[in-house]
């Protein structure tokens, strides 16, 4: 899947926060890759299960779902 295109220093600063005091543009860069395509998967899952309930609207729970199913 194709990147989403959210800011980079999000990704950095949720790597900072988990320990690393320095942390490489590569690295970076595919921790990035790896969240957005996690993130679309969700968004999508939770997207199918808003419209199997015959909902316009994606509602936390169709996210929780959605991440549970797909393991994340």
């Amino acid at each position: 899947m194709g990147t989403i295109g959210l800011p980079r220093a999000a990704f950095e600063r949720i790597l900072k926060k988990a320990g690393a005091k320095r942390v490489s543009h590569e690295a970076m860069e595919e921790f990035a890759r790896v969240m957005e395509d996690k993130m679309l998967r969700i968004a999508m899952e939770a997207g199918m299960l808003a419209k199997h309930a015959g909902r316009k609207t994606i509602i936390d729970e169709d996210v929780r779902q959605a991440r549970r199913k797909l393991g994340f």
